[in-house]
């Protein structure tokens, strides 16, 4: 993200740059910046009840959950980090930049996927957000829930996430870093009180549950990261092409762990004393009800700035991917779609379903599953490649570079599609269980894992499309250092 805004498209308040690819000498950003984003990205109390969830429904115990919560943002994020460098070698959006790999065409089928599956998770959000609100009201005010109040609670959350991400990376960086201070701190304010208050014989007396439950833990931790992979060069392209890939890597890993590791252990903790937290309907009223008033108000407060910027993230990526489909407005305004679905959603999620857990597993795990064949055939191309046509990335007519044969590049479209069919095999939810999902695989939750093998797999043997030479390189052309991790 940039640093210090030194042009038409980032030294206002709103964002002007769409999908063209951001010149070398506008690119101002710094590494560290990267920390407080991806910090962001991830305070959600729904991590609390995810860990609520792994002592509950997969019976393990305090140190297995601490191998979990440390193992998922590794893995997740780790690979966040890695495809984020191609953000600084051809400065424009993942998606966009997708377009090199699938061909003008080809594209829009997995853009098609991720910018629906964005849609349920910024219902997930703004549902949380809502129920944030409510406890609030209900803790100072003793305010009950209503289907009034709950439609007003969601448009007034939607409304300010439609704000910040149309107002666009500046407006991010800046309520990043900020929500990472207050979060910080509330959050040691709340770890100091159960510290004090837990019953420490009861939370380290519980038996260690199975290795597979503990595998399956951390898919379903890692698949919340994994849902941010094709985001992650949306937030690099202001970065110099001299950034430190390693420090990319370490940056998007550290500034997750700093949020999941803590959250996940406080909702083991808080689950030992409280066995029905994880398949409340309302995943976020608890808090009042184990923590005082004094700090419960202040931390859902905070908590619900971290997600509204986790949303405002999501719809700012999915403004990119909206244009990348053909929608010709400008980035602010392509949001928009996606906030009325979440609203229309998070209505029915709030007022119509009868378990908010089961459907969040439910959607993170066909979250994943979408999103792990792109990961594979993207993570591959990024590999062989080193640069990107900026010309090229937005000709979407035959003319293109990009445009292979017929729009499409074969080898790219066959290992997404077989990829998306075997990950769908090995995946179970409340509501749809593929033929293998009985296997160790399935078991164990990782048929995003599969998706990202198989295509990754199967891409790098199939035979390569031509890869031309940039007539005008991303970013104005400036050579990227050789070696994808050797800056």
């Amino acid at each position: 993200m940039p640093a210090e805004a030194t042009d038409g498209a980032t030294d206002s308040a709103i964002e002007t740059r769409g999908l063209e690819p951001v010149p070398d000498g506008e690119r101002t950003g710094r590494v560290r910046d990267l920390v407080p984003t991806w910090v962001a990205a991830n305070i959600s109390v729904l991590l609390l009840t995810m860990g609520a969830g792994l002592v509950i429904f997969n019976g393990l115990n305090f140190w297995q959950v601490l191998t979990v919560a440390v193992a998922a943002p590794v893995v997740s994020y780790g690979i966040v980090g890695l495809i984020s460098i191609a953000g600084k070698r051809g400065g424009a959006p993942g998606m966009a930049l997708s377009r090199a790999v699938f061909g003008q065409r080809g594209n829009l089928f997995p853009g098609s996927l991720i910018w629906i599956a964005r849609w349920g998770w910024e219902t997930i959000n703004a549902v949380s957000g809502a129920y944030a609100l409510l406890t609030v009201l209900d803790l100072l005010f003793g305010i009950k829930s209503s289907t009034l109040l709950i439609v007003v609670t969601l448009l007034l959350f939607v409304g300010c996430t439609f704000l910040v991400s149309g107002l666009g990376i500046n407006a991010l960086r800046v309520c990043s870093k900020w929500s990472t201070y207050l979060f910080g701190a509330f959050s040691v304010l709340v770890l100091g009180y159960l510290v004090f208050d837990t019953a420490w014989s009861a939370v380290f007396d519980k038996p260690a549950g199975s290795t597979a439950m503990m595998i399956a833990g951390i898919g379903t931790i890692a698949a919340g990261g994994i849902s941010w992979v094709p985001s992650g060069p949306d937030f690099t392209r202001y970065l110099p092409r001299t950034a430190s890939s390693r420090g990319m890597v370490g940056a998007t890993i550290g500034g997750a762990a700093v949020v999941v590791i803590p959250m996940v252990l406080m909702g083991a903790v808080m689950a030992v004393g409280t066995p029905d937290l994880a398949s409340a309907q309302d995943p976020v009223s608890f808090i009042g009800e184990l923590l005082p008033t004094w700090i419960a108000v202040p931390y859902l407060l905070i908590a619900l700035v971290g997600m509204l910027l986790i949303n405002s993230m999501s719809m700012y990526s999915a403004g990119f991917t909206a244009q990348t489909l053909g929608i010709k407005v400008p980035r602010a305004w392509a949001v928009s779609v996606n906030a009325v679905i979440s609203l229309v959603f998070g209505f029915l999620l709030m007022v119509v379903a009868t378990s908010f857990f089961g459907s969040f597993i439910s959607f993170l795990t066909l979250l994943a599953v979408a999103f792990s064949a792109w990961i594979g055939v993207f993570g591959v191309d990024m590999l062989r490649r080193r640069t990107y046509d900026a010309e090229a990335l937005l000709d979407t007519t035959r003319t293109s570079a990009y445009w292979y044969r017929g729009g499409f590049a074969w080898q790219a479209m066959t290992a997404w599609a077989v990829a998306l069919a075997v990950g769908l095999l090995f995946t179970k939810v409340d509501w749809f269980s593929g033929p293998l999902a009985a296997t160790w695989i399935g078991e164990n939750g990782l048929g995003w894992a599969a998706g990202i093998l198989t295509s990754a797999v199967l891409y790098a043997v199939l035979p390569r499309s031509a890869q031309p030479e940039p007539a005008t390189p991303a970013g104005e052309g400036g050579r990227e250092l050789a070696g994808s991790l050797s800056n």
